[in-house]
């Protein structure tokens, strides 16, 4: 994926007007995933929201082991025990971040989940 620079090292992955997928500075990564198929239930767009996120730290050089703080938004309070299955699987032993979870409806009434987190970045992509 191409990424703009700006004369203040901001780097941004994915720009469009309206959001980028990833903007690293001062090597730390910011990042937001959203699941695309609306139709699974959280297990699916759990995964499919992990998988992106994994697929946008390598990315910028970063990995699961690097994540400093993550915010993830559920609507419905009854999908966070099958979130946090995933989740608890997915993240590295012994390196959970900061963590957040807020219930709270989201811009489309079918997601099931929505995750921001921050990394620490490794390597210069």
């Amino acid at each position: 994926m191409t990424y703009s620079k700006t004369a203040m090292g901001i780097q941004r992955y994915g720009t469009t007007q309206r959001w980028s997928d990833a903007v690293v500075f001062n090597r730390v990564a910011y990042l937001c995933e959203v699941p695309s198929n609306l139709d699974g239930d959280i297990h699916a767009q759990t995964q499919e929201v992990l998988g992106l996120l994994k697929s946008r730290l390598e990315e910028v050089g970063s990995s699961g082991e690097c994540i400093l703080n993550a915010t993830i938004y559920i609507p419905d309070p009854a999908d966070l025990p099958g979130f946090n299955a995933l989740w608890d699987a997915w993240v590295p032993q012994g390196t959970a971040p900061v963590r957040a979870c807020i219930h709270a409806a989201l811009t489309n009434p079918k997601m099931r989940v929505e995750v921001t987190l921050q990394a620490a970045i490794i390597e210069l992509p």
